[in-house]
C-alpha cells in the first residue's frame, strides 16, 4: 500500500499531507537542536563516516559499508563498524558483537558485517555508547556508521548517502505522504551520493553490487556443482524484487518468490513447509537469520560493492579538511 502512494505517485498521497507537515515540523526542529547547540552531539576522539539514506527501506548502505571497511583496511586503517542493531534485542547495551552474536540479540545486517569483515562491530540504540565501546578498546582508528543520518546525537566527519538508482526518492515527499526521511536538499551537505544501480546523476558515484556463487546457509560451503535451473528464492529485504532479478539475470527460473518485510524474523516451520522441493536461494542478510535451522539444500548469493576507486580519495579529503 505504501509502496504505491510513494514511488507509484498514488493521488491518495495527498491526504497524508498534514502527517507529513508533522513530520517535518518535528524533524526540522530536531535538527535545528542540534546546529544550534541546543542538544549536545557525542564527538568522538576517532573519525567518524556515516553511510545512510535519505529513504526508507534498503538502498545498498550494508555492501557499502563492507567496501568501505575492505578499502580502509586496504589503506593502513583499523576501522570498526557501529550500527543501532535493529530488531536486535540485547540483554544490555552497548554490545560488542563475536563470533557467537547471534542476530537476535544484535539485528541482522550487524552479524553479516561481523562475519563477513571480522572486524570490531558494536550495536547501541544510541550510537555513541557504540563508539565509546569501541574508542575504550583502543582496536580501532577510525568508526563506520551504518546508517544514522538522521542520528544527530552523534558527531560525523563525513557523511555518505546511498540512493536507489532505480526508485530514487519516489515522489520526493516526506514520511508518510512519501518515502523521505528528510528533505532532498539535504543530499548538498553530504560528502558523496552513491547510485545503486540504475543511471547515476551528475555528482553521484556510480555503484554495482557484483553476485558471487552461491554459498550454502548452514555452513558456507562454496557452491560444487549445478545448481537448479528451477529453483525458489526468499528476500527479506527493502525491496525484495531487485534479488529476484540478479537471479533471473544469473539464469535461474524462478519457480517461487516469496518477498518479506525488511528485518523480517523468519518462522522455522513456515520456510520448511513451504520451501521443501526445489533449492532455496537468499540474500546474505536472510542467510545469518536462518543459519541455526537451514536445510542442506538452502543457498544464499554473497555480493559486493563495486565503486570507483576514487570514491576513497574524495572521503579521506573530507576527513582531512
Amino acid at each position: 500500500m505504501m509502496a504505491s502512494l510513494w514511488y507509484d505517485k498514488s493521488p491518495l498521497r495527498w491526504g497524508l499531507l498534514p502527517l507529513a507537515g508533522l513530520f517535518a515540523a518535528v524533524s526540522g526542529a530536531r535538527r535545528a537542536a542540534y546546529r544550534l547547540g541546543w542538544c549536545q552531539a557525542y564527538r568522538s576522539t576517532l573519525p567518524v563516516i556515516v553511510v545512510g539514506n535519505l529513504s526508507v527501506g534498503g538502498n545498498g548502505k550494508t555492501p557499502v559499508v563492507i567496501w568501505l571497511v575492505e578499502s580502509l583496511r586496504a589503506h593502513g586503517f583499523r576501522p570498526g563498524v557501529v550500527s543501532r542493531g535493529y530488531g536486535g534485542k540485547a540483554a544490555g547495551y552497548p554490545l560488542r558483537l563475536t563470533g557467537d552474536t547471534g542476530t537476535i540479540e544484535a539485528g541482522d545486517e550487524p552479524v553479516l558485517i561481523h562475519r563477513r569483515c571480522g572486524c570490531p562491530v558494536a550495536v547501541s540504540p544510541k550510537r555513541a555508547e557504540a563508539v565509546r565501546l569501541l574508542e575504550q578498546s583502543g582496536e580501532v582508528d577510525i568508526i563506520v556508521t551504518d546508517d544514522g543520518l538522521q542520528h544527530y546525537g552523534l558527531s560525523r566527519d563525513a557523511e555518505i548517502v546511498v540512493v536507489d538508482g532505480v526508485r530514487r526518492f519516489g515522489n520526493g515527499c516526506l514520511l508518510p505522504m512519501g518515502p523521505l526521511r528528510e528533505p532532498l536538499s539535504r543530499l548538498a551537505s553530504v560528502d558523496a551520493i552513491i547510485c545503486n544501480g540504475g543511471e547515476p546523476q551528475p555528482g553521484e558515484w556510480a555503484m554495482r553490487l557484483v553476485p558471487d556463487a552461491p554459498r550454502r546457509v548452514l555452513d558456507d560451503a562454496p557452491l560444487t556443482g549445478p545448481l537448479g535451473p528451477r529453483v525458489d528464492a526468499l528476500a527479506g529485504i527493502g525491496h525484495p524484487p531487485r534479488f529476484f532479478t540478479t537471479l533471473r539475470e544469473l539464469g535461474y527460473d524462478l519457480v517461487q518468490a516469496q518477498g518479506y518485510p525488511d528485518h523480517h524474523g523468519f518462522d522455522e516451520a513456515e520456510l520448511v513447509a513451504r520451501f521443501n522441493e526445489r533449492p532455496l536461494l537468499m540474500t546474505e542478510k536472510d542467510a545469518v537469520k536462518c543459519r541455526a535451522f537451514a536445510r542442506p539444500n538452502w543457498w544464499y548469493i554473497p555480493v559486493r560493492a563495486d565503486l570507483p576507486e576514487g570514491l576513497l580519495g574524495t572521503l579521506m579529503t573530507s576527513l582531512k579538511e
